[in-house]
């Protein structure tokens, strides 16, 4: 065979010359570096809710990610080798079906080796059922572990395979509210105020909800029933309390939820001493979309600029990325910020401790054997209630009326973090 393509003419020692030479560096591995195989990407899948109700969960992620680009802007080192890294970001759209939808062409599409979500059990959960069904490493967090593991259908005995979460739990936030409550002179009557979705399910179940907990503690609760999100009438609910004679609130609820529910309460002459829902009110935009109304309400509290922590990835501390959000977004710090950014903390570090990155029981086994001092504290699975929990700490908060925005949330009960210094004490609402 000719070979008059691969080398131009010269004479028959010429050629024997070339040809010898060629085959020296080949042998010798000495390939020039335009010939050498570039690593192919890592890729990392990141659902949120960017759009719906469920938005605010999602409003610092674009800060993250641009923030995340400049920090992996020369890649990560995985089993010895640099690969760039590539972040494909979807929208769950705030809609179960949709997060799904959106996980499974991250895995079967996109060809993903770890997938990261952060929000409300609505997004979390449907995620991270994919990864678990198609066998792809899933680190998760922002939503308490109860309905993250009971509401995908498992139970601490037997945990999951692939995906790993880390936050607190409904123990936490229980033990935090109940504290808080304690402080203030009220009849100890409380108004259960439960949805029907996971959260809300999880919140007021009758084994290890709020319920049990209430009535262990002396508090006496008054629960009517689960609601439809996006209730437009609350009418019942607080008919029901104000026959009670509750001065507590407690519930879990969407930030129009919210909304809907306090401005018809302060309608129907209802004035409950203390009010403390999750989710609804962890968020600036959300407190300040309800106007005068939200001062004294209260909340669970995971990540402030008061926290005592600095990222792994920066070095900064939590008041310089706060400080960093609200300077570049115009926007006051929102409680996601701190967990979207070490969700990315805990990626980096499972990767630079994979030893394969074409394997993805070994990045699995690289998640499970975190043990990482992030923005939000640590975060180490091995520890927790089950395998696939790594908890981090909670404190409660009341939003007050802010200096430099309109309301500031202040740390008012440590109880269960005294390492997180509180900033102000608890006032009944006027």
């Amino acid at each position: 065979m000719s070979d008059k393509h691969d080398l131009p003419k010269r004479s028959s020692p010429e050629r024997r010359r070339v040809i010898k030479t060629i085959g020296a560096v080949a042998v010798a591995g000495m390939m020039p570096v335009a010939f050498a195989k570039s690593p192919r990407k890592v890729k990392i899948g990141f659902v949120t809710p960017l759009t719906g109700p469920l938005a605010p969960f999602g409003e610092a992620d674009k800060f993250v990610i641009d923030a995340m680009h400049q920090a992996l802007k020369d890649g990560v080192m995985v089993g010895g080798q640099r690969y760039p890294v590539e972040i494909i970001v979807k929208n769950s759209e705030s809609n179960t079906n949709k997060a799904g939808e959106v996980a499974a062409n991250l895995i079967l599409k996109d060809k993903i080796d770890l997938m990261l979500v952060a929000a409300a059990p609505e997004t979390t959960n449907p995620v991270a059922d994919q990864c678990e069904l198609n066998g792809v490493p899933c680190i998760s967090t922002v939503s308490p572990w109860q309905p993250w593991l009971f509401g995908r259908g498992s139970n601490p005995q037997t945990g999951f395979e692939w995906t790993y979460h880390f936050f607190w739990g409904l123990e936490d936030v229980i033990d935090t509210y109940m504290d808080m409550w304690k402080t203030a002179k009220t009849n100890n009557v409380i108004g259960g105020l439960f949805p029907n979705d996971t959260d809300g399910n999880a919140w007021g179940d009758a084994k290890f909800g709020f319920p049990p907990a209430i009535n262990k503690a002396g508090f006496k609760l008054k629960d009517p029933g689960r609601y439809q999100v996006l209730n437009a009438d609350f009418s019942a609910q607080i008919a029901a309390y104000k026959s009670a004679g509750c001065e507590i609130v407690v519930g879990n609820m969407i930030p129009p939820d919210v909304k809907t529910f306090w401005t018809q309460a302060k309608q129907q002459g209802f004035k409950p001493k203390v009010v403390s829902i999750g989710k609804g009110l962890l968020f600036p935009a959300s407190v300040e979309a309800m106007g005068d109304l939200a001062e004294g309400l209260t909340t669970e509290v995971w990540w402030t600029p008061y926290h005592p922590f600095k990222s792994s990835l920066t070095g900064a501390t939590t008041a310089q990325l706060a400080e960093s959000y609200e300077a570049a977004t115009k926007k006051q710090w929102t409680q996601p910020l701190g967990f979207s950014h070490a969700l990315f903390e805990v990626a980096v570090d499972v990767l630079k401790r994979t030893k394969d990155i074409d394997d993805k029981a070994s990045i699995r086994n690289a998640i499970a054997t975190t043990n990482l001092n992030t923005i939000v504290g640590n975060v180490a699975w091995g520890k927790g209630p089950i395998k696939n929990v790594a908890k981090t700490a909670l404190v409660g908060g009341q939003w007050v009326k802010g200096k430099k925005f309109k309301y500031d949330l202040v740390i008012v009960d440590n109880k269960l973090a005294p390492h997180i210094q509180p900033n102000g004490k608890l006032k009944l609402i006027s």
